[in-house]
């Protein structure tokens, strides 16, 4: 019985050990890099951060997105009553294929008169949301959604919130030192200052990516463009070069080196709120909160600065253009097929029982009209267009 006992041990023992197997690792909360698809010596491609929070998560690009769209609409539909027929002007009138210039004012609107006489100051908080037509709309969109999620996904919402809204504001009060007389938008404002947040952030991180060329080259590729649109009437390019500035000085300023190990450990962003709080990640955030505490410093320092110049300007009323007689053409590049004349337009006008004529007193263009039941601010932007 003993040797059959003992025969039916070894056997169970064989069965549960084979000979050969290794016993299996013990279980480990660390996560392996090597499983992760990590880049060699630790870096990450830009557009691809593996310490991402959820495509779901990008609710503040969304919201935006939205007001953006809301105040469009708002803006056609101004645009439909105040013409009586169309929703866009035409591109003659209009080369972005939006709203007449009395609608853009009507909205909310920057323009010099505005500021200086009737100190409208509200509508620094309104023009930031307007748009100067519907090929401005689009392409300020598209962008704004390319940029804002990589940086909402990477830094949180509360951070390029606070970014997005400074950038614009500050973007409208340079414009305010150097608008001239005519309607103008500066919803490609925040934009730059998201472009301003990705330099920056790039800057700062410059060991951690590894696809620092194409990331240069997006950033490049979507500033050039809505500069190049910011040459048309109706967008303020001064105020994406101060958005810009603002963006990139905010960005020193708010933005964290992101840490690839921990955040793969997590699965989520740094600045995700669900993320567990233990010890190592506490005194993490910590060191975090310490980095860099010159440049920091720094950049705060010339932002409240320039902030706090700007305002001390509009308060004085000072035009910078009467100093810088060649900046209107960073702003508006005159073409034939539309103007950036902001001095006074004076027309004749001539009615008949179906038609207007209008002859403009400064070159002599004269245009007739199948119409003659208009506003004079409608009177206006057609004198505007002709002359």
């Amino acid at each position: 019985m003993e040797g059959e006992a003992s025969v039916n041990k070894l056997h169970t023992q064989i069965e549960i050990k084979p000979q050969g197997q290794e016993p299996p690792p013990p279980y480990s909360s660390v996560v392996d890099n090597s499983e992760m698809d990590i880049q060699p010596e630790g870096k990450l491609p830009f557009f691809k951060s593996r310490y991402r929070q959820r495509a779901s998560d990008t609710w503040l690009i969304s919201l935006l997105v939205i007001l953006h769209l809301v105040a469009f609409i708002t803006t056609t539909l101004f645009n439909y009553f105040s013409t009586g027929s169309v929703f866009f002007q035409p591109l003659s009138e209009n080369p972005l294929l939006g709203p007449s210039a009395s609608t853009l004012d009507k909205v909310g609107a920057l323009r010099r008169a505005f500021l200086v006489q009737n100190h409208l100051n509200w509508r620094f908080f309104v023009c930031p949301w307007l748009h100067a037509g519907i090929i401005h709309f689009a392409i300020n969109i598209s962008c704004m959604i390319f940029i804002g999620i990589h940086l909402e996904r990477d830094y949180g919402p509360l951070r390029i919130g606070v970014i997005y809204l400074l950038s614009a504001f500050f973007g409208s009060l340079v414009c305010s030192l150097f608008v001239r007389n005519n309607p103008v938008v500066t919803s490609s404002g925040a934009l730059f200052g998201l472009l301003g947040t990705m330099l920056s952030g790039l800057i700062r991180n410059w060991k951690v990516y590894s696809s620092k060329g194409a990331a240069l080259a997006a950033l490049i590729t979507v500033l050039a463009t809505n500069f190049l649109l910011g040459l048309l009437p109706y967008i303020d390019n001064f105020a994406n070069i101060g958005a810009f500035i603002s963006g990139l000085l905010l960005g020193f300023v708010l933005l964290l080196t992101p840490q690839i190990r921990q955040m793969s450990k997590n699965k989520a962003g740094l600045f995700e709120c669900g993320v567990k709080h233990s010890k190592s990640t506490i005194k993490l955030k910590q060191k975090l909160a310490l980095d860099r505490p010159i440049l920091r410093s720094i950049s705060l320092i010339l932002f409240v600065i320039l902030l706090s110049g700007c305002l001390v300007a509009l308060f004085l009323g000072i035009d910078i253009n009467h100093y810088c007689g060649w900046c209107r053409f960073i702003d508006c590049i005159p073409y034939k097929r539309w103007s950036c004349n902001d001095g006074p337009n004076t027309c004749e006008i001539m009615k008949s029982n179906s038609e207007m004529t209008l002859t403009c007193l400064y070159n002599g263009n004269t245009r007739v009209f199948p119409f003659t039941n208009i506003s004079q601010a409608r009177i206006n932007d057609l004198c505007a267009m002709i002359c």
